[in-house]
């Protein structure tokens, strides 16, 4: 309780120092973003503004603090944590999509006001949105030279400065020399002279590199400019890069510092060069700079956005084996779960770290791909609750829910199971048959060329539907390949247009969140692939390959609400867990997997 009131007093003196600031340049308002400079989900420690000044924890979200009133906006994942989190005293909670941020800046600031916004961790799209909404609201939008949260936070940590490695052709599939030709093709195409890369993953992709700056994903952070004509430049500091890694890219790269990113910018304004920009991924600050120089600007999605979201055959492959290894360490994790979980002696962060422990016995694990999700009771109805220290204990005869992943060199995995500790409840046996339904439709379809994940998302809730039910998340998500978990630009989800390609690879995890009891989600990833021509068909369909191989707790399910077709893909599935994972499991798991994979019928 005493760290607890520490923390809130901190805030408070933060929130005025903040408040101080605003004053100082002459701001009625500044928005506080979770992003980084380049946009990212996983941030490193000095980018954590967001949770500096609010508490907020979460992977996304945006606060707008003002001289007298502040709100924070989040998604449905967080709904629950902000207001375990975050001081109702100081900041009104909202919703991110029913109510954004411009349209409550529009709503709560008095013509003239100023608000402030730092150009580089705002997106081109989102200063767009925010322009437009001051605009019409008759307010000033300021971009700041010098982030409001940075000037107040005296003991920021340092900007990472990790090695960075290669990412070798028997990981990638493709040499640099082969990306950058397509990339220079594809800007010819669309009349670029250049292109500049702000997202990180783009850059380990493009220039076949990797690091360790972000948790949880294996990226350097920096930037890059690459031209319809000649040599790229990477900026990213060349003695992170050992002298084998240097000579390699020499032919094809200029290596400087980022610091040598503005003058490259200018240069590129000065030739009144025609250069790309991506609005959702690159901040403005850039726009802005190359405009002031001369820079002939245009939006242009990042290159390398589907060429890194369609995994090419030896990425195939690679995820393939990572999966079939990360299956053989879950099922291991669970079997141990089950002698052990029933004791009522083991809490939720005990049971993280042992399955991290599991992980890490492969060698080929480097990392986490995520902060492992371990929820026990009604801690597994927030949709990313995080234990503190060791968390809740598993209960007798309660759910618990663990979402969790691993990055091997071979690809990136991402799995939740939800099992139940005792004796499940007939309600918790009907949920959990729903969302199992859900998932089982996503992976069985078949879809025309052309398909987005929102003409599918249905099939993951109809099941769910029928009984007055829903969940406030999407159901799936891209992967990267050695990268980062959620990865662009496609999606399983209501909002989500962009047409499904073959090589794309996502998650498919529907759920189920009674808050203060349970919740359920069960998730595999999926390759999308090109079928056959269908005996009789006119049009070339697609579906979707499963990689994720570990037992779906059977003794949630309750088999007479499955279709004969959804109990056979159940036996199937299981079947082909128990030929992969049989013989890498360890000796005192053989037994347990054969008996979780046993038939339902």
């Amino acid at each position: 309780m005493a760290a607890a009131k520490k923390s809130s007093t901190h805030r408070v003196e933060r929130l005025a120092g903040f408040r101080q600031e605003l004053k100082r340049q002459k701001l009625d308002a500044f928005i506080v973003p979770r992003q980084d400079e380049h946009q990212g989900e996983y941030v490193a420690a000095y980018a954590e503004r967001l949770k500096w000044i609010t508490g907020f924890s979460g992977s996304w979200g945006v606060a707008v603090i003002g001289t007298a009133k502040a709100a924070v906006f989040v998604d449905g994942r967080y709904t629950v944590q902000v207001r375990n989190e975050v001081e109702a005293k100081s900041f009104a909670y909202l919703h991110l999509v029913n109510e954004p941020p411009h349209k409550w800046i529009a709503a709560t600031f008095k013509k003239g006001a100023r608000i402030g916004y730092d150009p580089l961790l705002t997106a081109i799209g989102n200063a767009r949105e925010l322009l437009a909404a001051c605009e019409e609201a008759g307010l000033k939008l300021v971009p700041v030279a010098r982030n409001c949260v940075d000037a107040i936070w005296t003991d920021q940590p340092q900007r990472p400065s990790t090695p960075v490695t290669d990412h070798p052709v028997i990981f990638s599939g493709r040499t640099v020399r082969e990306k950058l030709k397509d990339l220079a093709a594809a800007l010819v195409a669309a009349k670029a002279d250049a292109a500049v890369l702000s997202d990180p993953a783009s850059l380990c992709w493009a220039f076949n590199i990797r690091g360790t700056d972000v948790p949880f994903t294996p990226m350097p952070l920096g930037y890059a400019v690459i031209r319809a004509r000649g040599k790229a430049d990477l900026f990213i500091d060349p003695t992170r890069m050992d002298a084998k890694l240097r000579k390699a890219l020499a032919p094809l790269v200029n290596i400087s510092t980022p610091d040598a990113l503005p003058s490259v910018l200018k240069t590129l304004g000065k030739a009144k060069a025609r250069v790309g920009l991506d609005t959702i991924l690159c901040p403005d600050h850039f726009r802005l700079t190359l405009t002031k120089a001369g820079a002939k600007t245009f939006d242009l999605q990042d290159p390398c956005t589907f060429p890194r979201a369609c995994k090419n055959p030896t990425e195939q492959e690679g995820a393939r084996n990572a999966h079939v290894r990360d299956g053989a360490a879950m099922a291991n994790f669970l079997c141990w779960l089950d002698a052990n979980a029933a004791s009522g002696n083991l809490s939720e962060g005990e049971a993280a770290r042992q399955l991290e422990s599991i992980r890490k016995l492969d060698n080929g694990c480097v990392d986490l791909s995520f902060e492992t999700i371990s929820a026990a009771g009604p801690n597994a109805a927030q949709p990313h609750y995080h234990a503190s220290g060791n968390g809740s204990p598993l209960l007798n005869n309660g759910i618990y829910l663990i979402d969790s992943g691993g990055q091997y060199r071979e690809g990136t995995t991402d799995i939740t199971r939800t099992v139940i500790i005792g004796q499940p409840t007939d309600e918790m046996k009907d949920r959990f048959t729903r969302v199992l339904k859900g998932m089982i439709a996503i992976s069985v379809i078949c879809f025309p060329k052309g398909t987005t994940g929102a003409h599918i998302d249905v099939l993951a809730r109809e099941a769910q539907w029928k009984a007055g039910l829903d969940y406030d998340h999407g159901t799936g998500h891209g992967v990267g390949s050695f990268l980062s978990v959620h990865e662009g630009p496609a999606r399983i989800s209501k909002a989500s247009h962009i047409p499904l390609r073959s090589g794309m690879l996502l998650s498919n995890e529907p759920g189920y969140y009674k808050p203060g009891h349970f919740g359920i989600r069960i998730e595999n990833l999926l390759f999308v692939t090109e079928l056959a021509m269908i005996k009789g068909g006119e049009r070339e369909m697609m579906a979707f390959e499963t990689l994720t191989w570990a037992p779906i707790d059977r003794r949630l399910i309750d088999t007479s609400l499955l279709t004969r077709a959804e109990l056979q893909w159940m036996d199937q599935y299981h079947a082909k867990v128990l030929e992969l994972l049989l013989p890498r499991v360890a000796e005192e798991t053989r037994a347990w997997l054969k008996s979780a994979c046993e038939p339902l019928g």
